[in-house]
């Protein structure tokens, strides 16, 4: 257990249900959300459903929340990579909370963000489903969409930039 789940008002994320959720929709698409491939990608609304059945909570706030209600009715951090990264790192509200970390703190349900053209801009959320002990690049696997991947090794990507996003806990 992580040391921040002993927050009060918190608990702990659900790595199993995570993971499994990302194994059991990695290849296909669960008809409750709307797939956003077509119309700039589905890798990060694929990262909060994950992460979703990991919380089991949303966070509502306008704007600035995390939630899905439908493809018109939803926050930016539900589907847009920065956005994400930005309330999860930043949350103190309901919902999950994380911190970005080296490689070597990461585990599986937590979240890889890459870029692709630098810059501070990341272009991908790959869920990450194992990793060896020490995690470590050459034995990091992610489930992702767009390009749907399932068990997929994290090197198989070309990056300029990564980063990892581990989740805390949950609150609310």
């Amino acid at each position: 257990m992580d040391w921040m789940v002993r927050v009060p008002g918190s608990r702990e994320y659900n790595r199993e249900n995570a993971v499994a959720y990302a194994h059991r929709w990695a290849l296909s698409r669960n008809p409750r959300y709307f797939d956003f491939e077509g119309i700039g990608g589905d890798c990060t609304n694929f990262a909060s459903q994950v992460i979703y059945a990991g919380s089991g909570v949303m966070n509502h706030t306008p704007v600035y929340g995390w939630y899905y209600i439908d493809s018109y009715n939803r926050s930016p951090s539900w589907t847009g990579v920065n956005y994400l990264y930005n309330f999860i790192v930043n949350n103190h509200g309901p919902g999950p909370f994380a911190e970005r970390v080296d490689i070597r703190n990461v585990k599986p349900g937590d979240i890889a963000q890459l870029s692709f053209i630098g810059d501070g801009f990341f272009n991908h959320s790959p869920v990450i489903v194992h990793t060896g002990t020490p995690p470590a690049l050459d034995n990091i696997l992610v489930a992702a969409h767009t390009d749907d991947q399932d068990n997929y090794p994290i090197t198989g990507y070309s990056w300029v930039d990564i980063r990892f996003i581990h989740i805390l806990g949950v609150r609310g």
